[in-house]
C-alpha cells in the first residue's frame, strides 16, 4: 500500500507526535520514512544601508544553526525510527516558502504519503498564522495524513 512516508517536523512539541505515529504507521505498512526538515531562509536586511560585512555574517551564522538544529532533529528521529527497525532517511532544506518545501521534498524523495501535524487553530489561528497543513494539501496530489 504506502511504501514511503514523508514526516515534516520542526522539533515543537506536536512534532514529536508526527515521530511517534509515523513510526507506528511505518512498522505497520512496513513502510519507510523519509524525515524532512524545512528551516526558514535567511532574511534579507530591512535596512538597506546595512554594512554587506555584517549581513554575510549573519547570514552564515544563520545557516550554521539552522543546519546544527536540523542534523540534531532528524539525528534523534533516526534513531528513534532505527531502534523500532524503520528505515529512515533524513533530508533538509532552507527556503522561504515551508509549504512548496514539504510537497517538493515528497515529489524528489518518491513518497506516496505525508503525514504532518497541525496545531488546529481554527479559523482566525489560520487567519493570523496561516496554515503548512491547508498549503501542502492544495500543493500536493500526495494523500495527507493530519495529526491533531
Amino acid at each position: 500500500m504506502y511504501q514511503r512516508l514523508l514526516v515534516p517536523v520542526d522539533g515543537s512539541e506536536l512534532s514529536e507526535r508526527a515521530i511517534e505515529e509515523s513510526i507506528r504507521l511505518a512498522r505497520q505498512l512496513g513502510a519507510e520514512i523519509a524525515g524532512f526538515v524545512a528551516e526558514p531562509a535567511v532574511a534579507l536586511p530591512g535596512n538597506i544601508g546595512m554594512n554587506p560585512a555584517h549581513y554575510e555574517r549573519a547570514a552564515t551564522a544563520h545557516e550554521e544553526r539552522t543546519a546544527e538544529h536540523a542534523h540534531k532533529l532528524l539525528g534523534r528521529f533516526a534513531a528513534r525510527a532505527i531502534e523500532a527497525g524503520v528505515t529512515f532517511q533524513g533530508h533538509y532544506v532552507r527556503s522561504s516558502h515551508i509549504d512548496a518545501a514539504i510537497a517538493e521534498a515528497a515529489r524528489e524523495r518518491g513518497c506516496d504519503m505525508i503525514v504532518m501535524v497541525t496545531h488546529g487553530r481554527g479559523p482566525f489561528g489560520e487567519l493570523l498564522f496561516g496554515s503548512h497543513t491547508k498549503g501542502v494539501m492544495a500543493r500536493s496530489k500526495l494523500p495527507v495524513l493530519v495529526l491533531h
